[in-house]
């Protein structure tokens, strides 16, 4: 039996892959590839999956993987002085400090790590969510959610592997990963782009850039 889409609410999906331990079905609509809603695993054992993240202000390796996305996030948002916010900070909120030696001024929030929901009553000149949105369990609701942190003219910046071809979806890493459970593509954030008003700039395979319209 096929399961509604979690991000567009569309019914047209169809089965798309089973592997030893979860069920994937695709969105005819959006292209979202999602995991069964009866695969996902328990919020107790989603937490001791993200507690073995090793996300070290002192790892230079992990320096270097999220300077490949500061890099391109500079160009799209220009030089401080701005505010952002690093939504689904993690355990280690590298991202921020690195943002903040650039000169901005970085607001933090995650699920598990920052819970504080007074910061997702403010508005961001840009909001940065890093290896975060396929983890989203309600993708709906978590990027309305993203969407309503966005001033007029922000940038949303985002990390995530694209499918980018159906075929090899058996094959990427990131499925060994019981935690990530949404898998975006070209086409899924084009929908979003074009449902949403957003200007989309797709960087390489795993950098995406929204921009919040003015009007």
């Amino acid at each position: 039996m096929n399961e509604t889409c979690p991000l567009c609410k569309a019914i047209k999906t169809s089965f798309f892959y089973r592997d030893r331990y979860r069920t994937y079905f695709r969105c005819m609509n959006c292209a979202l590839i999602f995991v069964s809603r009866g695969d996902l695993l328990p919020p107790d054992q989603e937490k001791a999956r993200y507690d073995l993240h090793q996300n070290n202000p002192e790892d230079e390796g992990y320096h270097q993987f999220l300077n490949q996305f500061v890099q391109p996030l500079l160009k799209w948002i220009g030089y401080p002085p701005q505010h952002g916010l690093d939504f689904g900070s993690g355990p280690g909120p590298v991202l921020g400090l690195i943002l903040e030696k650039q000169g901005f001024k970085m607001s933090l929030y995650d699920p598990y790590y920052s819970p504080d929901p007074a910061v997702l009553d403010n508005s961001y000149d840009f909001v940065t969510c890093t290896e975060t949105i396929e983890h989203f369990n309600n993708p709906d609701k978590d990027w309305g959610l993203l969407l309503s942190l966005l001033k007029p003219g922000a940038w949303l910046g985002i990390m995530t592997q694209l499918v980018e071809d159906p075929q090899d979806f058996p094959r990427m890493h990131y499925i060994n990963d019981r935690t990530h459970v949404s898998f975006f593509s070209r086409h899924t954030f084009q929908y979003l782009a074009d449902r949403d008003n957003l200007h989309l700039e797709i960087e390489a395979d795993n950098l995406i850039f929204l921009k919040c319209k003015l009007s």
